[in-house]
């Protein structure tokens, strides 16, 4: 029906017409898919959830004496330094180190990055490896993100397309990455929000590939690679949906254009820090099959009930559960009435994919065609086979 060139033209004069995902939905429902695949050219999708497989890319320019960076602490947080001499990593997820008998900081990569993007000053702590052209030994200072080269996000796993509801089945609290599981299924709590989701509006990936443009953390960025444990073999409904965690993106933008409303540090009590950030994907409105994926439901949705009290890789699970029944506040397990919440801000997703499309309609954000496509026979090894050594 449409390109994304004639799209992007549309963009430019500022007369595309742009919906939210739960806007394009709720089109369908009243008009039908024909009518909104001829009247709209752009629906936005969003999520702001924990992506712990994020960090950032530093470079701090050089010192005089020139330093060879071996080992590095931002505020605290270990960053690694194995590549260029004033390069950096800062991972989301590491912690602040800590001394042998010191209380543990809730604090972590994530919130130094957040600090960064704001406009703080942090504090630098530097060794190096002392070479003839580096003679340089070691280096404090203070930095912010106006006094360092690049600082961009590059980060490895961010959406997830489709994830887990995680509950607890034993007599014990438990602490992980989805936040508490109370005992004797307590709770249970998911991290997707569902059909505003970015990857399942666009199941099979047709339209979201390398060198997408998307919004990243309040600035521009980009599709980089696939994420790492892409798994896009994962089991699907009829409606090409999977039912457990499925493809991945690795994604890239510059911080320096961030706002800390879309990307903030958090921790996870026993488990660690890690960073909340909201991610937003245009999908570009081409044919009447576009708008029949982007119109799925909550209810079409499903997502598995896995038990964290198993200390296992492969966990038992007690089925599947619609995201419909999961927003509702209560599911049922073997009977039971359980709570359900999101680890995911519903309401901050909701204004990521409303914000990309303020962006778009004022003509400040064009589409830009995927230079690759997403591998889609991609299968997930675990590291189960014993090799002797």
């Amino acid at each position: 029906m449409r390109t994304i060139a004639e799209i992007n033209e549309k963009i430019r004069r500022k007369t595309a017409v742009v919906l939210t995902a739960e806007e394009l939905k709720a089109r369908v429902a009243e008009v039908g898919v024909s009518k909104v695949a001829k009247q709209v050219d752009v629906v936005t999708t969003g999520t702001f959830e924990p992506m712990e497989s994020s960090g950032a890319i530093i470079n701090l320019g050089h010192t005089d004496p020139p330093i060879k960076i071996r080992r590095c602490w931002v505020d605290g947080v270990p960053a690694y330094t194995g590549f260029g001499a004033v390069d950096l990593y800062l991972g989301a997820s590491c912690a602040v180190d800590t001394m042998d008998g010191e209380e543990v900081r809730e604090r972590g990569g994530g919130h130094v990055i957040q600090d960064l993007i704001a406009g703080k000053p942090v504090h630098i702590r530097a060794q190096g490896q002392v070479t003839d052209c580096y003679p340089r030994g070691s280096f404090e200072t203070a930095i912010t993100r106006d006094t360092i080269n690049q600082f961009y996000l590059y980060n490895p796993r961010n959406l997830y397309q489709n994830f887990i509801v995680g509950v607890n089945g034993g007599d014990r609290p438990l602490h992980t990455y989805l936040g508490p599981l109370q005992p004797r299924l307590g709770n249970a709590v998911y991290s997707n929000p569902g059909a505003i989701s970015p990857l399942f509006n666009d199941p099979n990936l047709q339209l979201i590939g390398i060198g997408t443009r998307i919004f990243l953390g309040g600035g521009v960025g980009y599709v980089a690679w696939e994420g790492t444990q892409h798994f896009p073999l994962q089991k699907r409904l009829a409606n090409q949906t999977p039912i457990g965690p499925a493809a991945t993106l690795a994604l890239i933008g510059d911080a320096k254009q961030m706002n800390t409303r879309w990307v903030r540090g958090c921790y996870f009590k026993n488990y660690g820090p890690s960073l909340m950030l909201g991610v937003g994907v245009p999908i570009p409105i081409l044919n009447e099959q576009v708008v029949e994926h982007c119109a799925v439901q909550d209810q079409d949705l499903v997502a598995p009930i896995v038990d964290f009290s198993i200390p296992r890789r492969v966990r038992p699970t007690f089925g599947l559960v619609t995201y419909a029944q999961l927003k509702s506040g209560r599911i049922t397990i073997e009977g039971k009435t359980v709570r359900a919440a999101p680890l995911a801000s519903l309401f901050l997703s909701r204004q990521v994919a409303l914000e990309l499309k303020k962006w778009i309609a004022a003509g400040s954000f064009t589409l830009t065609e995927p230079v690759a496509p997403m591998p889609m026979e991609r299968s997930f090894l675990p590291q189960d086979r014993r090799t002797d050594f």
